[in-house]
C-alpha cells in the first residue's frame, strides 16, 4: 500500500504496471502478483469556535500556500485523531486543547494533492475550552478569527473543504 500513486513496488522494488482489478485500474506487480493499493493518508483538523467566529490559519507550506484553512494536519502512526488534531492546533496556532473537549463534526475525503489523498477527520471545539493566544506557528503564516460573512467574498482564499468545516463546526456547538 502507497499513499501516492506506485510507478515501483513497495516490496520488491519492480516497476509497476497498469491493470484492471476489480473494476478499477490499479498499479499491479509483476514479480510479486499482486497490485500495489494506493490508500489515503489519515488526517485531521480542529475548528475552534468563538461565538460567531473561528480560527483559520493562512498556510505558509504546500499544499495550498497562501490559502486559509482550519488548522490540522496529518496523524501520527501511533495517534487517535483526537489527540493529532490538538496537536496540530498547537503547532499551527500556539492555543492548546483537551482531547476530550472535541466534538466530532465529520469526515471528509480531500481533493489529491500530486496524487495523494486525504481522509479527514473533523473535530470543533469552543475557545472557551482552549489555553492560549494564537499565533502563528509550523506551516502557518498568519492566524485569525472570521465569521462566516467574512469568508463569503473574494477577499481570503479559503482550501476547498474549509467553508464545509466551518459551517459543521457552527452548527455542531450553536
Amino acid at each position: 500500500m502507497t499513499v501516492r500513486p506506485a510507478d515501483y513496488c513497495p516490496d520488491c522494488g519492480t516497476e509497476t504496471t497498469a491493470r484492471e482489478i476489480e473494476g478499477r485500474e490499479r498499479r499491479y506487480c509483476e514479480s510479486c502478483a499482486r497490485p500495489v493499493f494506493q490508500n489515503p493518508a489519515p488526517g485531521t483538523d480542529v475548528t475552534v469556535v468563538d461565538d460567531d467566529r473561528v480560527l483559520l490559519v493562512e498556510r505558509a507550506a504546500p499544499p495550498g500556500t497562501g490559502e486559509w484553512t482550519v488548522p490540522g494536519g496529518h496523524m501520527e502512526a501511533d495517534e487517535h485523531p483526537r489527540t493529532a488534531a490538538v496537536r496540530e492546533l498547537r503547532e499551527e496556532t500556539g492555543v492548546s486543547a483537551d482531547p476530550d473537549d472535541l466534538t466530532l463534526i465529520g469526515t471528509d475525503l480531500l481533493d489529491p494533492f500530486r496524487g495523494k489523498y486525504v481522509v479527514n477527520v473533523g473535530f470543533a471545539v469552543p475557545a472557551t475550552d482552549t489555553a492560549g493566544k494564537p499565533t502563528a506557528e509550523s506551516d502557518a503564516s498568519d492566524v485569525s478569527f472570521f465569521t462566516p460573512d467574512e469568508l463569503d467574498g473574494d477577499e481570503y482564499e479559503l482550501r476547498p473543504h474549509v467553508r464545509d468545516r466551518v459551517d459543521a463546526a457552527l452548527d455542531a456547538l450553536d
